[in-house]
């Protein structure tokens, strides 16, 4: 049974969207990934899209969304939230999980992937957890 994933940073435009990114890719079929803001900028930053097309992926396709727009999908087995701090929001959820990931948003190109191969290895860490399995 596919497993529900939701992550949750404050703009939805860094962290949380190469979470999503990185849980489609290594969860597959396995995974129905979603991502909001709990104060969303509306855009995805061009800086995630760089950092994730070396990659080969297209970050282009996704849009910053609110916690309004994922509610829909709820409940998830896992929600992981990331430096949003008093802002983090409730959702439905099995679990809860929170991530201290510095929010790369300034930083210069070889920082901002230090940061998307860190959310990498912990969205690999997470997908081995046998209580997601």
């Amino acid at each position: 049974m596919k497993k529900k994933l939701l992550f949750v940073c404050i703009e939805n435009s860094n962290r949380s969207q190469m979470s999503q990114a990185f849980a489609r890719i290594l969860g597959g079929e396995n995974v129905d990934a979603y991502s909001a803001g709990s104060k969303p900028s509306g855009i995805v930053n061009p800086k995630a899209i760089a950092a994730m097309k070396e990659l080969g992926y297209d970050l282009s396709t996704h849009d910053s969304k609110s916690l309004d727009d994922v509610k829909a999908f709820a409940p998830f087995d896992v929600v992981v939230t990331m430096g949003c701090g008093d802002a983090c929001p409730w959702m439905p959820a099995k679990r809860f999980v929170d991530w201290q990931i510095p929010d790369p948003k300034h930083m210069e190109p070889e920082e901002f992937n230090k940061v998307r191969d860190f959310i990498r290895d912990k969205i690999a860490g997470l997908l081995k957890d046998p209580d997601l399995n």
